[in-house]
């Protein structure tokens, strides 16, 4: 049976599968974990006890953590008292914590410890009670102050006789969160999100992408403050009874991988980018006879992927590869695959990607190792998936097709709307901006798109970000960036000008495989600032994006290039919580070096390009 709400779901896996491991975490050096079973126990605790502190139907409370088994129980128990959940991203400062506090109507706080919990005592918000989920040694619970440990005792020593009730009676249009956007473009909006809009996500994926199993393990490192993992790595994985493992962070991802050797896993572009980068770091060091052995592996899978992609579903049943094929994929495996696919884990049947563009080179290199990365779109305001590539018929360079329910279409300027049952409830307190952005129940996503013959949806950029230069050409930035991206040597590059006669590129060093080069070259600094401002170092940075630019036309291919010796993080505020860039803060914080870079009068644009290259 449909459950009616979320809660509903969760309960009806536990009793399908009570006594299964439903999270892991690390705990003292190793990972520990709790069953389905226990997990609802704990939901009931804490819903008891956060009745005790007042809390009722459509009150809000913040969720203020990284992602780890409390944040689980807490976004259920304060589901199943009707109440409305408001996700923080730990990582951003006590005046970005205040506004979401305020503009979301918070009375109570969970926080993750003493560091977030400054950060609610800070802000102005009028936050009535928090709650710690690992407070330090000098705590002391007052009236308005608790731990999560005492308030689950609390709430298990005065059980709700009548809860199971009132989670049952919990309609699908129930507000269950409010998600505020990453605010790129001002200040950040709440978004409303139903019980129903995330049902409506999962019976339409289940089936769609990849068919999670109960023996899957999902390893999650992305925060469940963003929508993308709440409901990918979070809703569905719980719905199908598969286990979730918390990362300890994205910095011990590669650790935890080994560790938990999970079968699936949600992630943004960055971390694929990384893994090439540093494959194909690898094999140019290596022997001649490695390299001709890696290049023909990766040609024998992308001969697989073809083969899949251009024969007919019933034919792939009965004939899944031809046999000739088949032998090389499986010397190829055993030479290759096996080893890149072990730094996985061992164990990865296909992983989600999503939160930003990912090059379709990339996305073919793993398709060719047999790990199957399944591209799709969504925003915050549709729950967030709008397209998606089916496990059965994925297309690399592309974000698949809407999923069932929900309809698109590309208006007259190329933006891309979308209509059905994951659209938003509106942004909360703002009707003013709820009109402008859904039209006769269309959203207007502020994404400019096309959909190909197929009915697969490629996106070009934000609306807000195609740069339109003084020559009348307009430029993308998002795809450059993704090329730009692909070098071992570069971080983060960010594409601008708008308003110019040429586009530029401001880059920022990656060190960890910056320092590797300058020591080989004999350089003794190991200073940021010191090798950015490098002669040698620059030349290296502009040579890059030359070489990963040259097949753009020449009036997208930068023709300057700007090495920032800063570090891009979330907390100095050039990124956002999923790794997005913050061009309005990062034009603004560089916007006396842009204003000298386009000044320069002494070298022509052109003369610029052909030094680079």
């Amino acid at each position: 049976m449909d459950p009616n709400n979320l809660v509903e779901m969760l309960s009806q896996t536990v009793e399908r599968y009570p006594e299964k491991d439903a999270l892991m975490w690390k705990q003292d050096g190793s990972y520990t974990s709790m069953t389905f079973q226990e997990f609802w126990d704990r939901i009931r605790n804490l819903a008891a006890g956060l009745n005790r502190l007042g809390v009722k139907p459509d009150d809000k409370v913040a969720i203020l953590a990284s992602s780890n088994e409390m944040w689980a129980i807490s976004d259920f128990a304060i589901g199943s008292l009707g109440a409305v959940s408001v996700p923080v991203y730990p990582t951003i400062p006590s005046n970005q914590v205040s506004y979401v506090l305020d503009n979301g109507d918070c009375t109570i706080a969970i926080v993750e410890d003493d560091e977030q919990l400054q950060k609610v005592k800070d802000g102005e918000a009028e936050v009535q009670h928090s709650i710690v989920m690992k407070p330090g040694s000098d705590f002391t619970a007052t009236d308005n102050l608790s731990s999560f440990t005492s308030l689950e005792e609390d709430g298990a020593n005065h059980p709700l006789k009548d809860w199971e009730e009132q989670w049952g009676a919990i309609d699908g249009d129930q507000l269950m969160t409010i998600i505020h956007t990453s605010g790129t473009t001002g200040s950040p909006k709440g978004v409303m999100l139903s019980h129903d809009n995330f049902l409506s996500q999962m019976k339409a994926i289940q089936f769609w992408v990849i068919e999670l199993r109960p023996d899957d393990v999902h390893l999650s490192y992305l925060p469940l403050s963003h929508v993308f993992e709440r409901m990918a790595g979070h809703f569905m994985p719980l719905m199908a009874g598969t286990t979730i493992a918390y990362a300890e962070s994205i910095d011990t991802i590669q650790d935890n991988l080994q560790e938990v050797k999970p079968t699936i896993m949600t992630s943004v572009p960055r971390l694929f980018e990384k893994v090439y980068a540093r494959v194909v770091d690898q094999i140019e060091n290596g022997s001649p006879m490695k390299r001709k052995i890696f290049n023909w592996a990766i040609d024998v899978g992308k001969e697989r992927y073809d083969y899949y992609l251009s024969t007919p579903v019933h034919e792939l049943v009965l004939n899944p590869m031809p046999k000739k094929l088949q032998s090389q994929v499986i010397r190829a495996d055993r030479l290759v695959y096996q080893k890149i696919k072990d730094r996985l884990g061992g164990r990865m049947r296909g992983m989600v990607v999503g939160g930003g563009s990912l090059n379709p080179d990339i996305a073919k290199f793993f398709w060719s190792l047999n790990v199957p990365i399944l591209e799709g779109y969504g925003l915050t305001e549709t729950s967030p998936v709008v397209t998606t590539n089916p496990m059965t018929r994925a297309k690399v360079g592309t974000t698949g097709k809407p999923i069932p329910g929900c309809r698109v279409r590309i208006a007259s300027d190329g933006e891309v709307l979308v209509k059905g049952p994951n659209v938003m409830q509106g942004y909360y307190k703002n009707q003013e901006a709820t009109d402008k952005d859904i039209v006769d129940g269309w959203f207007y996503t502020g994404d400019i798109g096309s959909l190909d013959e197929d009915g697969y949806l490629k996106i070009v950029d934000r609306k807000k970000r195609v740069l339109v230069l003084s020559t009348g050409k307009n430029v993308a930035p998002a795809p450059i960036e993704s090329a730009i991206n692909e070098s071992r040597y570069i971080e983060f590059a960010a594409v601008i000008g708008d308003g110019r006669k040429y586009v530029s590129a401001l880059v920022t060093p990656d060190m960890e495989n910056l320092l590797p080069w300058a020591k080989e070259q004999g350089i003794q600094t190991e200073s940021r600032a010191e090798l950015c401002e490098r002669d040698d170092v620059q030349k290296l940075l502009k040579d890059e994006v030359a070489h990963l630019t040259a097949s753009y036309a020449d009036y997208e291919t930068p023709s300057k290039v700007v090495v920032i010796g800063d570090e891009w993080t979330v907390d100095s505020g050039e990124l956002t919580p999923k790794l997005s860039l913050r061009m309005k803060n990062i034009e603004e914080k560089y916007s006396d070096l842009i204003a000298e870079t386009y000044d320069e009068a002494s070298t022509s644009a052109k003369e610029v390009a052909a030094e680079a290259r």
